[in-house]
């Protein structure tokens, strides 16, 4: 799917990532349409890339709803947005776990299903999720966030193949731990275990690479952590003693106490 001239609805564009991958599609030439919560953050973004904007929060079933028929026309549907979701389970409320499953998993969902329908009947499309190496291994303090990512690629996999034919392909990109912007930039943690960590534009990359190759799944982390996850994910009982052996839950601790406040 070519980029240029393309309309693309972006979600989680003040998330910092976002602010990247917007930057490079508007390099591209796409048509940007940028969504979030805060106009006060949008406004700059919409003058700095000519880009429409539309209010939006995905934790508001009838605001996707809304977002979907403001959108209509989208070529390219960028799924970008996600809440930190760290902690213990036991420390959430009923409607912090509402408001996770709603912004991780059910707005992403719906919005590809909304937006693909216009997008097969002509024929050509694109529909990009941004995810997490989160959806492949699991880890402590991260139930809420893992559930939403390990469904989010299950999902993703699944409409490419519900979708295969008509013109319109779906991907997956998956960080890892990523420097200078995004969840975990913000932070101001070091990684668990002491594991490398990407360049944001890494991960833009991969993005713009899923989109215009039409590629199932990309992972954007250094070799070592891609090799653990697929470890953990194939081994999670071996995994989870060898995360305890690395104090990785001290970090874990760190970094969930630094994302309370965005639950």
């Amino acid at each position: 799917m070519h980029i240029a001239g393309a309309t693309v609805l972006l979600t989680g564009v003040t998330g910092g990532i976002g602010g990247a991958i917007a930057a490079e599609l508007s390099a591209r030439g796409a048509d940007l349409i940028l969504t979030g919560r805060r106009r006060e953050a949008l406004e700059p973004l919409a003058e700095r890339f000519g880009a429409r904007t539309i209010l939006a929060d995905l934790a508001d079933p009838d605001d996707v709803l809304r977002l979907a028929a403001e959108a209509a026309g989208t070529q390219i549907l960028i799924a970008n947005a996600a809440l930190p979701s760290s902690g213990d389970v036991l420390d959430y409320t009923p409607d912090q776990i509402d408001r996770a499953l709603a912004v991780n998993l059910r707005a992403p969902a719906l919005l590809a299903r909304l937006l693909a329908e216009d997008m097969v009947a002509a024929g050509r499309g694109h529909i990009c999720f941004v995810g997490s190496l989160s959806g492949l291994a699991a880890t402590r303090s991260s139930s809420m966030y893992t559930a939403t990512k390990f469904g989010l690629r299950g999902f993703s996999l699944s409409f490419r193949q519900d979708l295969h034919g008509s013109g319109v392909g779906v991907s997956i990109v998956q960080p890892g731990f990523v420097r200078e912007l995004g969840m975990f930039a913000n932070t101001g943690s070091g990684t668990p275990g002491g594991v490398r960590t990407v360049a944001p534009d890494r991960v833009v990359k991969g993005v713009v690479r899923a989109v215009e190759r039409d590629i199932a799944e990309i992972n954007v982390a250094p070799l070592e952590l891609r090799f653990l996850t697929k470890v953990a994910s194939h081994f999670p009982g071996f995994s989870e003693r060898v995360q305890r052996r690395v104090g990785a839950e001290r970090t874990m601790a760190a970094i969930v106490e630094s994302q309370r406040s965005s639950r």
